[in-house]
């Protein structure tokens, strides 16, 4: 079997669902269309958005199964470490712009499934720009204390 970490996708978001080698069929979404998205030199399947609640969880695994490669992995919580969650916010411009060139590809071709992965990317560029820094914050507190950030906790800064 392969280490799924030192495959791991370059987009994939930090957290603890992550994907290393996955099949390139497009089977994500369908399962998961708010947390996997296609990318990088194969289009593969990467996690753009963390699940938080037991369905969104129950969907990203259902996603998982239906990859022959067996390329999802839950470990990310083991292998994620503060710095490295900064470099890859640091990082997140070269995010945008592949993301950005993915999206105009897909809209281009105009079929029902690079229709879907476009507006799948849009949603990842409206959460880089929005919500996704609370969230990694939010991560590297719970890295850094074993435990979730409580309502009166100062989060870390990426």
């Amino acid at each position: 079997m392969t280490d799924r970490w030192a495959d791991k996708h370059w987009l994939n978001v930090p957290g603890p669902f992550y994907t290393g080698m996955t099949d390139n069929c497009w089977t994500g979404r369908l399962h998961a269309p708010r947390h996997v998205l296609y990318g990088g030199e194969y289009y593969n399947e990467f996690i753009y958005r963390q699940p938080r609640t037991p369905d969104e969880i129950h969907a990203v695994r259902e996603a998982a199964e239906q990859d022959p490669f067996d390329g999802y992995a839950y470990d990310g919580d083991e292998r994620w470490t503060p710095e490295a969650v900064r470099a890859w916010w640091h990082g997140r411009d070269e995010v945008v712009e592949h993301v950005t060139g993915l999206i105009a590809e897909w809209s281009a071709e105009a079929s029902g499934q690079t229709l879907d992965a476009a507006a799948g990317g849009r949603d990842f560029l409206a959460y880089l720009a929005g919500d996704l820094e609370a969230d990694l914050r939010a991560y590297v507190f719970r890295l850094e204390n074993g435990r979730d950030p409580a309502a009166n906790d100062r989060v870390p800064e990426l």
